[in-house]
C-alpha cells in the first residue's frame, strides 16, 4: 500500500510529486479512481492559460477521466507568486474535501509546495534596505550587535560568514525576537504540520530519468511548444517567463541558438530543476520515496 491507515472519513490531501516524465498524471488518476478523489494541480505553470503544451499539462483525454482543477485558470499576463497560489489552491482543496473527496495536488516547485502546505513563514524576508546600512559595518561590528540581541543564536551561527551574520542579524532587528527563538517556534510549528501531511516523490533512476527527460522535451518542442512562447513573447508575466525551456525557445526564435541546440538547453534545465527539487524533497520526511516503474499491484492496492 503506498497510504496505510488513512480512513475514509478524513478526506486528507496526497501529494504527488517528481521530475517530468515521471508519471505523475497518470498515478493521480489512478490514486483519484480508486480513492474517490479529485486532481489539483500545484504547478504553477500548468495554471497558465496557453502553456498546456510547455508547462506538459495534462492532456484533454486525461481530464475528461474526473474532476481537475487549476488547470489554465491563469492569464499569461498575470503574476502569481507562492502565496498568490497558495490562495488560489486552498479553497479549491477545502471544496473537495466539504465533498468528502480526496484532493490529490499534483506537482510544484518546493517553494510553492511548501507555501501551499505550511503557509508563509514567520521569519521576516530579507530587506535591501537594511542590509546596505549592514554593508558599511564590519563584521566584527555585526557580530558583537548580534551577540547582544541573541547570544544563542549567536553561538550557534558561522560569525565568519557574512552572509550567515547579516541573515541572523536582519531577523532579529525586523522581528524585534531572537532569532533562535523564532526560528525554533517556526521549525516546531512546520514540523506539527508535517505529521498531517502525506506525499510520495516518483523516483526514477538516473539513467531511465535523463532518457524520459530528453524524450519529453523534445516532444514539446516539436508538439506546440515553440508556438506557445511565439504567441506570448512581450505579454507573459514574470512567473510565466519562468517556466522552464521558455527562454531557451525565446533564444531559438530569436536566432541565437538551432533547435537542436534549444532542445539541449531546455534539457538541462529541466535537469537542473530536477536535481534541485529532489535536493529539496529528500529534507520533507513526510514526502515518501516510490519506485518506479511502479509494481502494478502496488499501484493499485487498496489504500483505504
Amino acid at each position: 500500500m503506498l497510504f496505510s491507515g488513512m480512513s475514509a472519513s478524513l478526506p486528507s490531501p496526497l501529494y504527488i510529486c517528481g521530475p517530468l516524465a515521471s508519471g505523475k498524471s497518470s498515478l493521480a488518476i489512478s490514486l483519484s479512481l480508486e480513492l474517490g478523489g479529485e486532481i489539483v494541480n500545484g504547478d504553477v505553470a500548468q495554471a497558465y492559460r496557453g502553456l498546456e503544451i510547455l508547462g506538459s499539462s495534462p492532456s484533454d483525454l486525461k481530464q475528461a477521466q474526473l474532476p481537475h482543477h487549476l488547470y489554465g485558470v491563469l492569464e499569461p499576463t498575470e503574476f502569481c507568486d507562492p502565496l498568490a497560489f497558495r490562495n488560489l489552491a486552498l479553497p479549491v482543496i477545502e471544496g473537495i474535501q466539504s465533498r468528502g473527496k480526496v484532493p490529490i495536488v499534483v506537482g510544484g516547485s518546493g517553494v510553492y509546495l511548501k507555501m501551499l502546505t505550511h503557509g508563509p513563514s514567520s521569519i521576516p524576508e530579507r530587506d535591501d534596505v537594511l542590509r546596505v546600512k549592514f554593508e558599511e559595518r564590519s563584521n566584527d561590528d555585526l557580530a558583537e550587535e548580534l551577540k547582544s540581541l541573541d547570544p544563542e543564536g549567536a553561538a550557534a551561527t558561522d560569525l565568519k560568514n557574512r552572509r550567515y551574520l547579516i541573515r541572523a542579524l536582519e531577523i532579529c532587528l525586523l522581528s524585534g525576537q531572537k532569532m533562535s527563538v523564532l526560528k525554533e517556534e517556526q521549525f516546531r510549528k512546520f514540523d506539527e504540520i508535517s505529521q498531517t501531511l502525506r506525499g510520495l516523490y516518483l523516483l526514477w533512476d538516473n539513467d531511465n530519468s535523463k532518457q524520459r527527460i530528453s524524450s519529453r522535451t523534445m516532444q514539446i518542442l516539436e508538439k506546440g511548444g515553440l508556438d506557445e512562447v511565439k504567441a506570448l513573447r512581450g505579454t507573459a508575466s514574470a512567473t510565466c517567463r519562468k517556466t522552464i525551456g521558455f527562454s531557451e525557445i525565446e533564444d531559438h526564435l530569436d536566432g541565437k541558438i538551432t533547435l537542436k541546440e534549444c532542445h539541449k538547453g531546455f534539457h538541462t534545465s529541466t535537469r537542473r530543476f530536477a536535481k534541485r527539487q529532489r535536493s529539496w524533497m529528500k529534507k520533507e520526511a513526510w514526502i515518501k520515496d516510490v519506485a518506479c516503474p511502479i509494481p502494478f499491484d502496488v499501484k493499485y492496492a487498496s489504500l483505504s
